[in-house]
């Protein structure tokens, strides 16, 4: 009698190395895409602090050394988290709902104190000692403005390598952009959409002349009175000339440049020689400068110079920036319209 064969058992099925690996890869990248981002609440607020602060997700990338997508990626996991919109996209700009306004006044200080922990706890605990601030100014702000704001400063935070970039409109500008200067102190017309400008002192434009020259004694001083005489201005590229100018220009007053100079003590100079007058900014007018010179008050025709801080918006301040800033005007670093984001001029 023969016995009926038993079936063989067919093999298991065993995946290869490769399969297992292909397996894997999947796992983690659907887990990538589904808690990788969820956990991770820190690197989600500095995407957000940073597109914020900086305008776009392509600038937010470059400065957290990460890829658009990533930054991307981040900015929708908050946004699921939290069950909320935070930002509306736009061509060229991004755009805060009123939700990711409320989300922003809360997570700029933790991202900002994150992003300054170790250098802020090295200043705590040598009271700024060895640190270093680099600050853009003009001449006249250096001269006029800065003295007594760096001799505060210099007592109150001795080891601190204090560095007076003197530096025109748009070399200070160029500074800033690259990081090279903390922040700078001066006057502007044009404020780029990238920068942060806070006006602290004003100071009315004045008519300089010799004691003796014939518009000294003239009670009143028109615009028109000043049409003979040539004027000695700064050089062209500087903001006094372009303002003068305007002036000129808007009321229709022919007018005659003698002398371009730079520097305010040599105009002032020159103008006590008799070599013409001058539009100058109050700043530069000291005590000894009214006892050889006439000075008349043109507020009525040429708008006042207002000098104060200007930032790069999005600019991470040191505690450094911060002590000399609140000596320049305590509390500014309060209020939000210096770190706002803004499309870089670069």
């Amino acid at each position: 009698m023969k016995m009926a064969a038993k079936p063989l058992n067919k093999p298991k099925k065993t995946r290869s190395a490769a399969g297992k690996r292909r397996t894997a890869a999947h796992g983690r990248a659907d887990e990538s895409g589904r808690f990788y981002y969820k956990g991770n609440r820190q690197k989600q607020m500095r995407a957000f602090v940073y597109t914020v602060k900086l305008g776009t997700l392509t600038r937010a990338a470059e400065a957290l050394f990460l890829s658009q997508p990533t930054v991307s990626l981040q900015l929708q996991a908050l946004e699921r988290e939290l069950g909320v919109s935070l930002l509306e996209r736009r061509r060229r700009r991004i755009n805060l709902t009123d939700a990711g306004e409320a989300l922003y006044e809360l997570a700029r200080p933790l991202v900002e104190g994150w992003e300054n922990l170790d250098r802020d706890f090295h200043a705590k605990v040598k009271g700024m000692q060895g640190g270093r601030l680099t600050i853009a100014a003009g001449t006249s702000t250096i001269q006029y403005l800065l003295p007594d704001l760096v001799r505060r400063y210099r007592e109150r935070f001795p080891e601190v390598q204090l560095q007076l970039a003197n530096v025109t409109g748009k070399d200070g500008l160029a500074l800033l952009r690259a990081d090279e200067a903390d922040f700078a102190v001066g006057s502007m017309l044009d404020v780029p959409n990238d920068i942060a400008w806070a006006p602290v002192h004003h100071y009315d434009p004045m008519l300089i002349m010799p004691p003796d020259h014939p518009l000294a004694a003239k009670a009143t001083i028109t615009l028109q009175d000043l049409s003979p005489y040539g004027l000695i201005l700064p050089p062209q590229r500087l903001s006094t000339y372009r303002l003068v100018d305007l002036v000129f220009q808007q009321q229709q007053v022919p007018y005659r440049v003698a002398i371009e100079v730079g520097g305010w003590d040599v105009i002032k100079e020159y103008v006590a020689m008799g070599l013409g007058i001058s539009i100058v900014t109050g700043i530069c007018i000291t005590e000894a400068d009214r006892g050889r010179l006439a000075v008349r008050n043109m507020k009525q025709y040429f708008p006042q110079r207002s000098y104060g801080v200007v930032m790069r918006k999005g600019k991470f301040l040191s505690p450094e920036a911060r002590a000399f800033i609140d000596l320049v005007k305590p509390g500014m670093l309060t209020h939000r319209d210096y770190d706002e984001s803004g499309h870089s001029e670069r």
